[in-house]
């Protein structure tokens, strides 16, 4: 089945963002397999040489095209948590931002890959890929704050339960993203409010 339409490049005012938004774009529409230096030098009107000479590595490139993918998911996400609502609306839609749209998602889909190649990645690629983690943590836990100050939600300690948050839609979010047969972004959804409404309901709410 062809990807989706791939929307008409627009030009940026730096080659090296030129090339994050063809890198994104081409995992969108066609999957990270077809993504190749000479792709994308074709796509943006340079040599795979000359990519390389901004990029370094293949590996340098996707993580940096994640870092830029989450710049821009980062500001719908402030966006989204700046709006005048209660917490537990706001916590709804951090949630929906964090997990997958569904099978092949393309952002989740090169985290996968961004993780399983840092394996053997030097402490200072570690050090940018935490970076991205501790961004939605840092949001997340703030979040809490705020609904637990505020009485909206029942005390608990932020830190904690941010981090087991995060590794429960780290763990949907992953049967999502490959297309485990049975699992529904609905379904995920509903399991994931059901676990927020029973650790998070405030007494005689």
């Amino acid at each position: 089945m062809p990807g989706p339409a791939r929307r008409p490049r627009r030009r940026l005012a730096q080659p090296r963002e030129q090339v994050l938004a063809a890198a994104m774009a081409t995992i969108a529409a066609e999957g990270l397999e077809r993504l190749t230096m000479a792709g994308l030098g074709r796509e943006v009107g340079m040599s795979s040489g000359h990519i390389l000479y901004y990029f370094g590595t293949k590996d340098a490139l996707l993580l940096q095209t994640l870092q830029w993918s989450e710049e821009q998911l980062g500001a719908e996400r402030r966006a989204a948590l700046s709006r005048r609502v209660p917490a537990r609306e706001r916590l709804d839609a951090l949630v929906d931002l964090y997990l997958p749209q569904g099978h092949r998602d393309p952002r989740w889909t090169l985290w996968l890959e961004v993780w399983n190649r840092s394996r053997s990645a030097d402490d200072e690629t570690r050090e940018r890929q935490l970076e991205l983690e501790l961004a939605w943590h840092r949001d997340l836990v703030a979040l809490l704050v705020e609904g637990i100050s505020k009485g909206e939600f029942r005390p608990v300690d932020a830190e904690r339960f941010a981090t087991r948050t995060r590794a429960l839609l780290d763990g949907f979010g992953s049967q999502l993203v490959v297309g485990l047969p049975g699992t529904d972004r609905e379904e995920v959804r509903g399991h994931v409010r059901e676990f927020l409404d029973e650790a998070l309901s405030a007494p005689g709410k």
